[in-house]
């Protein structure tokens, strides 16, 4: 159940305040699974109303200093906007099967279109968040997000992953410093040595991981050899264990990518909120373990797929709870004071946004 009712603010301390989670997983799966079911039954259409439920429920039980944070879109507005997306794919295919030239020009311009979404996404969702009644704002530009989310990617894969830290820094300064809370500002002075080091142990799984695959290769190339030289002679049974054996393999190299990018995102996520301030003088902190956040994803998927799904609320609350146990703020000065100026000046600055938030693309 949300926490929304007011607590009494600790005086004037140098400590880290953590965030908590008050969520729990049978409380969840009641709304998960019904969430689920009409989402079947519309054809998709409730999906909208589903997302806002969700989101209500893990912001109303995320927990700072007593307060919830609260989430405010409606069904209706996330509706819209993938009817938008929607309707456009359809046209898209359209015009790519009857006028094939008009197709690629069509999706040409919506490459380029991007970056506005994205920014409009982000936007949306910082304003249609709240705390203690004051409502978040990101002020990012086009070209920035273009920046953040289009050329940074590009260039990590062209550079097969070593200028994986660069874009990095460019998404969370992009977040970061053109988020908004009661009209102050957020900024983080992120450095490239430290995710350098993050990036530098994640890469070293990736290549013992392609190692061991290359020495199980290795070790069994003359197998391989004959089996190429004289398909004919491999026993039908001898296929299917081979076929096996390579589904192993593939399914492992998957892995190592996989733990390898979720120590770099514990790692990267501790060094650019760490790195971060709010107003300019109150610290962010993130301290996740990045061996623990690895088991909890790692074995979270594993439940859910040996449950066939049915343990996706548990392990969505499982996540959540770790995240925001790891999650803090050190507010320099008395936090009461503090706070009652921010909701102060914030009330005026969160007026604007009640009657008209726009619309969630998805992005």
């Amino acid at each position: 159940m949300s926490i929304t009712e007011t607590a009494p603010l600790p005086a004037a301390s140098r400590d880290f305040h953590r965030l908590s989670f008050t969520g729990n997983a049978a409380e969840y799966f009641g709304i998960w699974i019904v969430n689920v079911l009409l989402t079947i039954i519309t054809l998709g259409i409730y999906s909208a109303w589903a997302k806002v439920r969700r989101n209500r429920y893990f912001y109303g039980n995320t927990v700072l200093l007593g307060r919830a944070f609260e989430y405010h879109a409606k069904g209706k507005q996330i509706f819209i906007g993938r009817l938008i997306v929607f309707g456009y794919l359809i046209v898209y295919n359209i015009l790519l099967t009857a006028f094939p030239i008009a197709g690629i020009a069509l999706g040409v311009i919506i490459l380029f279109f991007f970056p506005w979404l994205i920014m409009r996404g982000l936007r949306f969702s910082a304003r249609v968040t709240s705390y203690r009644n004051v409502r978040f704002d990101f002020v990012g530009k086009m070209g920035g997000a273009f920046v953040a989310f289009m050329a940074g990617p590009v260039m990590a894969v062209l550079s097969l992953g070593i200028l994986a830290p660069l874009a990095s820094r460019w998404m969370y300064r992009y977040l970061a410093n053109n988020l908004r809370y009661g009209g102050r500002p957020f900024a983080t002075y992120l450095k490239l040595g430290p995710i350098y080091q993050t990036w530098f142990f994640s890469a070293l799984i990736v290549v013992l991981g392609m190692l061991v695959i290359g020495v199980a290769v290795v070790a069994n190339m003359p197998l391989i050899v004959a089996i190429i030289d004289n398909p004919d002679a491999i026993s039908p049974e001898f296929q299917v264990s081979m076929i096996f054996l390579g589904i192993i393999g593939y399914l492992a190299v998957l892995l190592s990518f996989g733990i390898a990018a979720l120590f770099y995102r514990a790692g990267v996520r501790n060094i650019a909120w760490s790195a971060t301030l709010f107003d300019g003088k109150h610290e962010l902190k993130s301290d996740l373990s990045r061996f623990r956040y690895v088991w909890i994803a790692v074995s979270n998927v594993i439940v859910t797929v040996l449950t066939l799904g049915l343990m996706r609320p548990w392990a969505a609350v499982r996540l959540a709870r770790y995240v925001n146990e790891h999650t803090a703020v050190r507010f320099d000065g008395d936090v009461g004071e503090i706070l009652a100026a921010v909701e102060q000046e914030g009330s005026a600055v969160g007026a604007e946004f009640m009657d008209f938030e726009g619309f969630d693309f998805g992005f």
